[in-house]
């Protein structure tokens, strides 16, 4: 974790390191806020830092780390609220927000961190994997709240989609990695494993990445995270009207939530998805449901796919 590690002055840098000795895989995020104990949050609970209180002197520390002493590199993802690092962690940041004719122009001020530990789980998706398949992949959309492990099992899928499973031949996959944290790209190469025939877009908006893929690699499978906006929604009909089998991610608790929502009406009039992959809101990458395009749950125990 020398990625995050280096992100801090060396005085909280070694009460980290000594309070996470031998648990880094149960990480899941460190969140800092100004004045206050920083706080960790593991797959089975909270603990405190209690005798390490970041102050304006060490956020700055943290900031100047993440954008190499240029805080202008880093515009647009600062007007984003987060900034992607070395090995597809996530840092999120909050404070004081400048405006500009309604529309966010930066965040200054910055007083609240947190850094959400992305994480490679090499064969997670192994038993979901033939849910998915049925005489050829199914156009599938995986369904959590945060934290529920939706981009590790959809990065599982993507590695074994493109290298082949049983008697399933590998296919070309193409990802749209607009956070860069399915891939975790540097200068453009993958430090995921996403198999062995990904391409990989990163850094690029999802919907105008969708029609890029498309037309410059030819893809059979698009693998995009976090839709929602009507941009995202056009460009996911597009891609399917062209023959390419779609895999995708959204935040969402049920379906019934998913219905209210205005951007998404086109995909489930037209039961876009043949399969639906609910994610359990209280224990990351566990399967609650698979849906079928008719909304039939076909598992009979939730929880036992990826434990």
């Amino acid at each position: 974790m020398r990625e995050i590690l280096r992100l801090f002055p060396e005085e909280i840098q070694q009460a980290v390191q000594v309070k996470l000795l031998n648990r880094w895989d149960k990480l899941q995020e460190i969140r800092l806020r100004l004045n206050q104990p920083i706080e960790l949050i593991f797959d089975d609970g909270i603990e405190w830092l209690l005798t390490s209180k970041p102050t304006r002197k060490d956020g700055m520390y943290l900031i100047n780390q993440l954008s190499e002493f240029s805080l202008y590199r880093l515009e647009d993802e600062l007007r984003e609220g987060y900034i992607t690092i070395e090995g597809g962690h996530r840092v999120g940041l909050s404070g004081k927000v400048n405006t500009l004719n309604g529309s966010v122009k930066a965040i200054q001020h910055i007083s609240f961190m947190n850094i959400r530990i992305a994480k490679e789980k090499i064969g997670v998706a192994k038993s979901i994997i033939p849910y998915l398949y049925d005489n050829g992949y199914l156009n599938t959309l995986f369904v959590g709240a945060p934290q529920t492990g939706k981009t590790t099992l959809i990065r599982d899928v993507t590695r074994i989609m493109s290298t082949g499973w049983g008697e399933v031949a590998a296919q070309k996959v193409g990802v749209i990695d607009e956070r860069s944290e399915i891939a975790a790209s540097i200068k453009g190469i993958p430090q995921h494993n996403l198999g062995l025939r990904t391409d990989v877009m990163d850094a690029c908006p999802k919907a105008e990445g969708m029609m890029m893929m498309i037309r410059s690699m030819s893809p059979e499978i698009l693998v995009v995270d976090e839709i929602g906006n009507e941009k995202d929604v056009d460009a996911l009909l597009e891609a399917i009207n062209a023959g390419v089998v779609v895999v995708c991610t959204i935040h969402g608790q049920t379906l019934d939530e998913l219905k209210k929502r205005p951007s998404l009406q086109p995909l489930l009039h037209q039961s876009v998805f043949q399969r639906v992959i609910l994610l359990e809101s209280n224990r990351p990458g566990t399967i609650h449901r698979i849906y079928n395009e008719k909304e039939e749950n076909i598992i009979r125990q939730p929880g036992v796919l990826t434990r």
